[in-house]
């Protein structure tokens, strides 16, 4: 199975990757139906949803000289012996210098604001500010498996029910009865109602360390809030983040043209489902021509293009029009193909055609003709963590709590179904036709590619010694190296949910060890290495992955806080030390290797663009009974295609040395 970016969680983009799966299904950790309210919760937690927000540990600052020490070890993989002397020298001299001072700062900057973390408004700044296009750019997706039941996998029926369910998310949250976010280190001892209980009266500015002692986990739910109602504005120089939660409408996409009918009722409960069934199928039966004027291919601009071209919307009449988008509680896309190639879908989720997709939206829901659904979000409210919860919920509630049936009757012409129209004058149009061209041509350019491997599995690699993720790190790693025998900047993203208002974390699994496997396997300047010494390189690679997965999930990787110095630097000083100007740290900050996984037996598939021009973009995962890669790449900078054979290769080859053979060398 395959994730996503983080994930563009991608990262530029963040992408993401989860300490395991955060919520119990502990049954009887809920109180049970009492009222008929209670239809629009998925449940009633006995702990309130942000029990533990307040007494969330703060992210560390690291010390530098292990910041610096970490920063110069990954560059040594990447680096030239010339090269590397040179930055050890600028990296010498910055740890003497101007490193201290900064370090001091920031430590200081950060007692002022102990409400949240450093590196949050750093982070939100760093989406905000950047004028890319975030389609590709920062916008992934998560495809959801097919319902079990294939009398339910209809386009009509899931769509009703996956609104249901997700309004039922949003209100449970809002009412604070979520279940809160905890990673369990000993769920036998803690994901249970004895501890809930116990926790239950514990106060908040200290229910964190009552679960500590417990050896669970609450993690950070900050940036559940941004999750409905939710869209980032195109701002010139600064994009805005904007909610309302005052709005009960949801926004609906079909061929272009827009459509919102609401889903909450005057007193803020569910619509009845069958209701919410008709205004769907309402506008599956609008026979109308794909739009010729397809706006929403304005959320696919550069940012700054986008602001001018949204401030002439509303010089034209069109600001109510843009309000009910930008309010909606989330967006529907639906589309009438019914793509079954894992590419196509791919394409389908990840940018689809021309004005299909309100890019901008925080939470976008897709499906296709056949059924099949994704979430595609926006990345600057939040990380997978808050859509992965969401995503699961959703799937659950959707499959097992269905409202709508096969059996369930349609009404005809729901009265509050209301077609969006925009006003444009010439101008505007022929800048719709040149962004639609734009559009086409760099979708265009994009190449996708998918493997399924079954040959191990998540218990197998396990049962071998070996952590799963290391393994299809090392798989990654080695697939690159086959290619253009190289080691070069790799990002895996980590979750700092451990920490109030924390992020991701940067996990750089290009390391000394990967590099000397990477030539044991594919080298044949050398002897041939023995099954032993291949497999004593592997763990190897296990054991250093783990450490630095550690490290990151804790607050003690080295991007975070050098990004941090760095946009202290530039604020306060307006100049930045040579540091941050060496070529080479724009070199390890420039991702090749864009890398993110996530699982759940709800995912099907998921994935992101490159981060940059000559990169990958590689989304993965390891289930109990295949791996998935979803690799997308800009030909002729990069083959995704290559580089999928050059990863089964890999594999086949690190399963021959797992059951004691040999691999076979390539000619």
């Amino acid at each position: 199975m395959l994730k996503l970016h983080s994930l563009k969680y991608c990262v530029g983009n963040s992408h993401f990757r989860l300490l395991q799966p955060l919520t119990s299904s502990v049954d009887n950790a809920f109180k049970s139906y009492s009222s008929a309210s209670d239809r629009d919760f998925l449940h009633r937690s006995i702990l309130p949803t942000d029990h533990f927000q307040a007494s969330l540990p703060r992210l560390p600052i690291p010390q530098l000289e292990d910041t610096l020490h970490k920063y110069l070890e990954c560059q040594r993989q990447i680096l030239t012996d010339d090269e590397y002397d040179q930055t050890a020298d600028i990296v010498n001299n910055f740890k003497a210098n101007e490193g201290p001072d900064l370090q001091k700062r920031l430590i200081a900057k950060d007692k002022q604001n102990k409400h949240t973390s450093y590196i949050t408004k750093p982070w939100f700044d760093m989406y905000l500010k950047s004028r890319s296009p975030i389609v590709l750019n920062y916008n992934p997706f998560m495809s959801f498996q097919d319902d079990p039941r294939p009398e339910y996998q209809n386009q009509l029926i899931r769509s009703t029910n996956m609104i249901v369910s997700s309004l039922k998310f949003m209100k449970t949250l809002r009412a604070n009865i979520l279940e809160p976010d905890i990673y369990h280190l000993f769920p036998a001892k803690s994901d249970n109602m004895r501890f809930r209980k116990i926790m239950r009266m514990i106060p908040s500015s200290f229910a964190f360390y009552g679960a500590y002692l417990y050896k669970a986990f609450p993690l950070d739910m900050s940036q559940y809030k941004n999750l409905f109602n939710s869209t980032r504005i195109p701002r010139r120089g600064k994009d805005e983040l904007v909610v309302n939660k005052e709005a009960k409408h949801m926004l609906v996409m079909r061929n272009g043209h827009f459509y919102v009918f609401d889903v909450l009722d005057s007193d803020g409960h569910v619509i009845e489902p069958g209701v919410i069934m008709s205004c769907v199928n309402q506008i599956m039966k609008d026979q109308s021509p794909p739009s010729t004027e397809p706006v929403a291919v304005f959320t696919a601009e550069d940012r700054d293009v986008w602001a001018s071209y949204r401030e002439k919307l509303i010089s034209l009449g069109n600001e109510e029009t843009l309000k009910l988008i930008d309010s909606a509680v989330f967006a529907l896309c639906l589309e009438d193909g019914k793509p079954t190639d894992p590419n196509a879908i791919t394409r389908m989720f990840l940018h689809g055609e021309a004005g299909r997709i309100w890019f901008d939206k925080s939470l976008s829901l897709i499906m296709t003709g056949s059924g099949n659904a994704c979430v595609n979000f926006e990345h600057a409210w939040g990380d997978g963590v808050a859509v992965l919860r969401y995503f699961n919920e959703v799937f659950d509630d959707s499959t097992m709590k269905s409202v709508v049936h096969p059996s369930t009757p349609v009404q005809d012409n729901p009265a509050n179904v209301k077609k969006l129209e925009f006003k444009l004058d010439q101008e505007m149009k022929d800048n719709l036709q040149k962004s639609v061209k734009k559009f086409n041509a760099t979708m265009q350019s994009l190449d996708v590619d998918h493997l399924e491997y079954y040959k191990y599995t998540k218990k197998y690699v396990k049962k071998s010694g070996m952590s799963p993720d290391a393994l299809m790190q090392l798989a990654i790693q080695m697939a690159y190296y086959r290619q253009y025998k190289q080691t070069v900047a790799t990002y895996e993203s980590c979750s700092t949910a451990a920490f109030k208002h924390g992020r991701t974390e940067t996990i750089r699994p290009a390391t000394a060890e990967t590099k000397r496997a990477c030539a044991l396997f594919v080298d044949k300047n050398h002897p041939e290495p023995s099954v032993e010494e291949l497999k004593n390189a592997m763990m190897a690679c296990s054991k250093k992955h783990g450490s630095l997965t550690r490290n990151a999930a804790m607050g003690k990787g080295f991007d975070r806080h050098l990004f941090g110095l760095k946009t202290l630097a530039e604020e306060e000083d307006g100049k930045l030390p040579q540091m941050f100007r060496d070529p080479n740290y724009q070199k390890i900050n420039h991702i090749i290797l864009s890398t993110s996984t996530v699982s759940s037996p709800a995912i099907l598939i998921g994935g992101f663009a490159p981060v940059t021009q000559n990169g990958y973009g590689v989304g993965y995962s390891i289930e109990e009974s295949r791996i998935g890669f979803n690799v997308t790449s800009y030909p002729p900078a990069r083959d995704a295609p290559g580089f999928i054979e050059c990863v089964t290769k890999s594999l086949d080859d690190m399963y021959e040395v797992l059951e004691g053979r040999h691999p076979k060398r390539s000619k």
